[in-house]
């Protein structure tokens, strides 16, 4: 796979210290921006790319529409705009390490890839990484994204402090500690808030982990042991094109202590263990994962799926994900299965995995665990669009909820009748954006529609 290189880890700076000069304000693109899969094309040539936080608060004085983009990882429009988008790649910089209090607070444009070696080497490591190191903090804090732990929240549940400028481009901070009123609410934001410029996140003290797989394990193994299976691990996913009545990969993902190498069982459920490195789609290199073979290394290289250096995943493709509690795992996962000569010939792959609840309004997964269903297709835009309604409409005794950054289907009013906040969400949006200036067609279709 052609290997193309996104960040520069030297862009990881203490705040204070200079970044290359760029021009900082309206940036008329010669052709519009695309969303890093290619299916989107954003709808406006006006994107902002500020170097500092007046810059910021004087284009959102200036402007009466605005959307933030982040890494461009979304598969839909949630980050589009008819009028002008901001983009704040420039602002990427650690601010401070808390050592006493164990958090780092870093400014929004800032990607995990660039953070975590930072951590690492100052002693300290995240709770969770999602698959791909390559999206920003904040984007994927907005939108709920997530690892995979039974035991582990979802990226947001790491921010204990959140600044964002608001619609009349004042600096709004909210704390876990001091205003919990509004601040679940306002994490994970979906960009409709503000200008997101700050993000405080809880440390954990820097961990080795190692990664082993396990090949062809059969779907029937599933029906007494899912949740087993999905707890043998700190993260633990499966991954299955629902051929066969096969899940082709078993990825476990494990603390190392004293940096040992994981003991390889030679069956797990009926799986065998990989004798080399694989990519969840098996036909694709190995070149771009993260190390396996139980060998012990920094949990930033263990835990995403994907090397920071590389394309991420399989590239020109679609994604959807479906939340459901996790008491349904299996029995959602079989209900999907029913589906499969309709969604095999249009998948990559499929990643079964597993999200602790948490207390953030507007999460998937608020006040519940939560198994999720993660469908890469093949970018066939009209096939994918005609198989996602199936999938929605075979999962609806488990009340799904979307992904908020990926391809979904569903209609307003059933998604706003599963989020349990929205009323509350909905005056949090009225008190910092009166008059919606951050809101999008995504948003009003999918909030107010």
């Amino acid at each position: 796979m052609e290997k193309r290189v996104f960040l520069k880890m030297s862009s990881v700076l203490i705040a204070g210290a200079a970044v290359a000069p760029i021009s900082g304000c309206l940036s008329p693109q010669e052709t519009r921006l695309k969303n890093w899969a290619g299916n989107i094309e954003y709808s406006t040539d006006n994107v902002y790319y500020p170097e500092n936080i007046d810059e910021v608060k004087d284009i959102v004085k200036k402007c009466k529409k605005l959307r933030v983009l982040g890494s461009k990882h979304s598969f839909n429009r949630i980050a589009d705009s008819d009028d002008n988008q901001i983009s704040l790649e420039h602002l990427n910089k650690v601010i401070s390490l808390d050592e006493s209090n164990h958090t780092v607070t870093v400014e929004g444009g800032i990607r995990y890839g660039e953070l975590a070696p930072y951590l690492h080497q100052h002693g300290y490591a995240l709770q969770n990484l999602a698959s791909l190191p390559h999206i920003t903090i904040a984007g994927a804090v907005a939108t709920a994204t997530h690892g995979s732990g039974v035991a582990v929240g979802n990226l947001a549940t790491a921010v204990s402090g959140i600044e964002f400028i608001n619609a009349d481009g004042e600096q709004i901070q909210l704390t876990r500690k001091d205003n919990p009123d509004e601040f679940y609410g306002a994490v994970v934001g979906l960009g409709s808030l503000g200008v997101v410029t700050k993000l405080t996140l809880d440390l954990l003290p820097t961990f080795e982990m190692t990664q082993v797989i396990y090949m062809n394990l059969p779907m029937h193994a599933l029906e007494k042991n899912m949740l087993a299976i999905l707890s043998s691990g700190y993260s633990v996913s499966l991954f299955t094109n629902w051929a066969d009545k096969n899940v082709s990969e078993v990825w476990l993902k494990e603390r190392a202590e004293n940096k040992v190498k994981a003991t390889i069982l030679p069956d797990f459920y009926g799986a065998k263990a990989a004798t080399e490195n694989v990519h969840p789609v098996i036909a694709q290199s190995a070149e771009t994962v993260t190390d396996q073979m139980g060998i012990p290394g920094p949990w930033y290289e263990r835990m995403p799926h994907f090397k920071m250096g590389f394309k991420p995943s399989t590239g020109k493709e679609l994604q959807s994900e479906y939340f459901v509690g996790i008491e349904h795992a299996y029995e959602a996962m079989m209900v999907i299965e029913k589906l499969h000569e309709k969604i095999t010939p249009h998948l990559f792959i499929t990643e079964i995995r597993t999200v602790k609840g948490d207390d953030l309004w507007m999460s998937p997964c608020y006040k519940k665990d939560c198994v999720a269903f993660h469908f890469t297709w093949k970018q066939e835009i009209e096939e994918v669009n005609a198989i996602i309604p199936l999938i929605e409409e075979a999962l609806t005794k488990f009340k799904p909820r979307p992904h908020w950054a990926k391809v979904f289907m569903m209609s307003p009013t059933v998604l706003q009748s599963r989020i349990e906040k929205l009323p509350d969400f909905k005056k949090l949006l009225l008190k910092y954006d009166p008059n919606g200036k951050f809101r999008n067609e995504f948003i009003n279709k999918n909030l107010y529609g």
